[in-house]
């Protein structure tokens, strides 16, 4: 795991990287600042008939887009990245497995949207469900976090190594593959987590997920 993190941080600089990563968090930034738009004109909306309307709207939807990217930012990222996850791909397999690209089916652009959608649906149905239980360990002082990890480990995981493995595996191989690999994907997954709750590093966390996940796909098939 830990070659797979260093393999990855290095071939940031390939220009087919970097475009991936300026271009999602670009479209990122986009999504967020139209949401924040959004929020002012409805608030303001429902202030009309207060004073200083427009200043406490602004307040609460700048308040409210803030709290929001910190919260969905990692749902709104896996969606972006999804669209642009197979050029990732693409690229560590012409660096380290030119042998897999070859034979490698390229995933479209509708079914990395798919994929990056589900993953986003994923992780909020999932993380509502379990909202109880974070709630209810606070006590604990570490069971929230504990939790929040290994239910999000367990998503990230998945999301990050079926990006891979679609572009190798037919649809009747991946259930296999899905039992035969869990516990490394989910270790894969927990590594990426922890990426996501990092300031600045979380920028890069899907990238970087998505190259590892490239790495330990391949290395599992040899």
């Amino acid at each position: 795991m830990i070659r797979a993190f260093l393999l990855s941080l290095r071939q940031l600089a390939d220009p087919p990287v970097l475009r991936v990563l300026a271009l999602s968090l670009a479209i990122t930034l986009v999504m967020f600042v139209a949401l924040g738009g959004l929020l002012w004109w409805a608030i303001d909306a429902a202030l009309a008939g207060w004073s200083w309307h427009g200043a406490l709207a602004g307040v609460a939807a700048t308040v409210a887009t803030v709290l929001g990217a910190w919260l969905l930012f990692r749902a709104v990222a896996m969606v972006v990245v999804g669209l642009f996850a197979d050029t990732i791909v693409a690229a560590v397999e012409r660096r380290h497995y030119p042998d897999a690209l070859a034979t490698a089916r390229p995933v479209s652009l509708a079914r990395g949207l798919r994929m990056g959608l589900a993953s986003a649906a994923r992780f909020i149905a999932v993380n509502l469900l379990f909202a109880p239980v974070y709630l209810a360990l606070l006590v604990t002082g570490v069971g929230t976090a504990a939790a929040f990890f290994v239910v999000n480990g367990w998503l990230l995981g998945r999301d990050l190594g079926e990006m891979v493995a679609a572009r190798h595996l037919p649809g009747a191989a991946m259930r296999d593959w899905r039992a035969a690999t869990a516990g490394q994907r989910f270790v894969l997954g927990l590594a990426a987590t922890g990426l996501f709750v990092v300031p600045l590093l979380n920028i890069l966390a899907p990238v970087i997920g998505a190259a590892m996940a490239t790495h330990l796909f391949h290395r599992n098939r040899r």
